[in-house]
């Protein structure tokens, strides 16, 4: 039998021998078959063990050839409830829905490198074929998905994670170029910690270095009369520390992962039945080259695996994380202030012209801003009606 002759001539072979997996003209089918022509130049006692060795070799290299690694990299260390609910999760999820055919890399707590400013660019150019981060981090770079950023504008992190997720589909795919978004989501209700002064009133702000998370937060305190200082979360218990800045604005979730309830004292929320005085906005995002390269099986689990199901989940995943970062900061001792509702109406007075801020920007390049504006508020309503 020669070889070459037998490459046409196979698929009952193949499909015998359960090797149908290997691409005819591979490299490793044609190299199968050498071994096979030779060993059945073999004693017959000898036949079934090389041939079941050349087989074995045949299926590991297609093996190897077909698994997907993605490599998956974010800002949060292990003990972080975004990295714990859903970033282990998913990845186990997408390895079992292949059959280990795709897995993921985990590279936490910047561990692949960079900063993480750099995060959307690094997964746009496929440096990381996987990442979760905040747009905000790059301040003005995705202006249309800071309608969610506004201050006042939520209540609940799984409602407007829902409604953002319907937003960001019908005005913002386009402010992310050869990325593909698997889920958009907001943290739990943000709110103002400091070390020595406590914040009650807006004469407080006056002063005070105060963190910001986004660029629209940023505003928000200039507005209340502090001075906004922007870094990414993993920056801010050294910046507490140095006295670099008086306070940080944040979510509870985060604070037992970067221990910022060691680095604080007050921590001061407004009154419940207004909305959120602000939120940040979240992006699980993928290459998107990465994903045209997938076979259509692989895309299948991707696709189910992402959506406004996806978003919702997460968000809820940050509204139950709530009580455990406030736990942490009553266990440290720390005090908490609530801002009455007069004087929380004083701080939505004063942030007010954000919003008009926003809508002029966004008619300015060419948007509808006002409508946009308008639908975020109705999405948000729409999804509370089915909470």
């Amino acid at each position: 039998m020669k070889w070459v002759a037998t490459v046409a001539l196979t698929s009952g072979l193949r499909q015998a021998l359960h090797v149908d997996r290997i691409p005819a003209h591979s490299a490793s089918f044609i190299c199968f078959l050498k071994d096979l022509e030779t060993h059945m130049k073999l004693p017959t006692h000898l036949r079934a063990l090389t041939l079941f060795g050349a087989l074995f070799g045949a299926l590991s290299s297609v093996a190897v050839a077909d698994e997907v690694v993605l490599k998956f990299h974010h800002i949060w260390p292990t003990v972080a409830m975004g990295h714990t609910r859903v970033t282990v999760p998913w990845c186990e999820t997408i390895a079992k829905e292949s059959n280990n055919r795709m897995r993921c890399q985990i590279l936490p707590a910047m561990s692949g490198g960079g900063t993480p400013g750099q995060l959307v660019d690094r997964v746009k150019d496929g440096v990381d074929d996987l990442t979760i981060t905040l747009p905000g981090y790059t301040p003005g770079r995705f202006p249309i998905m800071e309608a969610f950023e506004l201050p006042f504008m939520t209540n609940t992190a799984d409602v407007a994670s829902a409604a953002a997720w319907e937003y960001y589909n019908k005005y913002a795919t386009k402010e992310f170029p050869g990325t593909k978004i698997l889920a958009t989501w907001v943290h739990d209700e943000g709110f103002i910690s400091t070390s020595n002064k406590a914040v009650r009133t807006l004469e407080d702000f006056k002063g005070l270095k105060i963190r910001a998370a986004s660029r629209q937060s940023s505003k928000l305190l200039a507005r209340l009369g502090a001075t906004p200082v922007g870094m990414p979360i993993p920056a801010v218990a050294d910046a507490m520390t140095k006295g670099t800045v008086d306070g940080f604005l944040t979510a509870w979730e985060i604070i037992p992962s970067f221990k910022l309830q060691e680095v604080s004292k007050y921590h001061t929320e407004v009154e419940a039945s207004r909305p959120s005085l602000f939120t940040a906005g979240f992006i699980f995002a993928m290459n998107q080259a990465k994903y045209d390269s997938l076979p259509a099986d692989l895309k299948r689990i991707i696709d189910k695996n992402s959506g406004i199901t996806l978003s919702r989940t997460i968000g809820r995943y940050w509204d139950e994380a709530t009580a455990v970062g406030r736990k942490a900061a009553a266990d440290r001792g720390n005090t908490f202030i609530k801002v009455t509702p007069a004087e929380t109406d004083k701080w939505i007075q004063a942030s007010a012209p954000l919003y008009d801020e926003w809508v002029s920007d966004m008619d300015k390049k060419g948007l509808p801003g006002k409508q946009m504006l308008q639908d975020a508020k109705d999405l948000i309503k729409k999804h509370s009606a089915t909470k």
